[in-house]
């Protein structure tokens, strides 16, 4: 799997949230996947939802000019895609319908990972995944993964994989950034402990870690987080930590002649469990400038430096866990 991943959500845009990403024209995505597969970038995500299964499509098109054996495709279901009581959840129906909807936008008879985009607690976790060890049995699908799932929801579904000898899931889609260190309280533990990859989204904390973001100016008029519904349906960082994130990676900026999100993705990458980084990109430029994250690395004074910068207070029971380190340690 490359390290880094190309996050098609700024394909086909079609409402107002996905619009405020990118609004990326068919031409445009066929010229980034190519130059994705030029730099040996062969891992592209999407999802049904995202702009209302525009992005498949268009990304379908865009792969088509391209051998399907020499690229790896992740799409995703489970969240309403349509207005019926059918059209949401991981249910039998609804994951049958939802693969061969997303197959046929995608113009492929495979996905190489199938991902749940969220925990659905009115299904059977047994009927969820006897449905996807049959897609896996069927070809129709190569690897299983989940995405936003709490530590109890995915363990669960581990053990019942185990309990019947059916497909388990190897990779787990997270939020992880410098601004968004959740990952590593429980998920990353599991992880490690279950042979679980990360495939990390939004790395740049939502497009906060872009390099246009400074204490002397604050947000941009052309960033993303202008957008109330873009704001309000992702993480949530307090101005202050943000700063002093931004502040921290500017030091080695100077040090390494290496731009914000270089060093940010750097970063991530770095982390334990982290098998892949997903990255967006409005246009060649801002690709090519990601693609530069690969190929160095940040020194161990460096990473300390951002580690402590961006380290804040645990929950419960993860600053008592820390107290006991001798025999609770952490993820090195």
């Amino acid at each position: 799997m490359p390290e880094l991943c190309f996050g098609a959500g700024t394909f086909g845009a079609s409402n107002e949230f996905f619009k405020a990403w990118s609004e990326t024209t068919q031409a445009e995505a066929d010229r980034i996947v190519g130059i994705c597969i030029d730099a040996g970038v062969n891992f592209f995500d999407t999802a049904d939802v995202y702009s209302d299964g525009n992005s498949e499509i268009a990304l379908g098109k865009a792969l088509a000019h391209h051998q399907r054996e020499d690229v790896l495709i992740s799409t995703k279901a489970t969240f309403r895609l349509g207005k019926g009581p059918n059209d949401v959840g991981s249910s039998r129906y609804h994951l049958i319908q939802s693969l061969e909807r997303s197959l046929k936008r995608l113009g492929t008879d495979y996905v190489d990972v199938y991902h749940l985009h969220a925990f659905d607690a009115t299904t059977p976790v047994e009927e969820t995944l006897n449905t996807l060890d049959k897609f896996v049995r069927e070809g129709k699908v190569r690897y299983i993964a989940v995405s936003n799932f709490s530590g109890w929801h995915l363990m669960k579904s581990l053990s019942v994989s185990e309990r019947y000898g059916w497909a388990r899931y190897v990779g787990q889609q997270v939020y992880y950034s410098l601004v968004g260190r959740d990952y590593e309280w429980e998920l990353m533990p599991l992880a490690l402990d279950q042979g679980v990859g990360a495939l990390v989204w939004s790395p740049l904390g939502w497009g906060r870690l872009t390099g246009k973001i400074r204490r002397e100016t604050g947000i941009p008029k052309q960033s993303r987080l202008n957008s109330k519904t873009v704001a309000d349906n992702g993480p949530q960082v307090p101005e202050e930590h943000l700063y002093k994130v931004v502040d921290a990676i500017d030091e080695i900026a100077k040090e390494t002649g290496k731009t914000v999100p270089q060093i940010a993705l750097n970063w991530v990458l770095g982390r334990p469990t982290v098998s892949t980084v997903i990255v967006g990109a409005r246009n060649e430029e801002q690709l090519r400038a990601n693609l530069g994250a690969v190929g160095w690395k940040l020194t161990p004074e460096q990473v300390q430096k951002l580690d402590t910068a961006s380290e804040v207070p645990l929950a419960y029971p993860y600053w008592h866990q820390r107290q006991f380190e001798e025999r609770n340690p952490r993820p090195v």
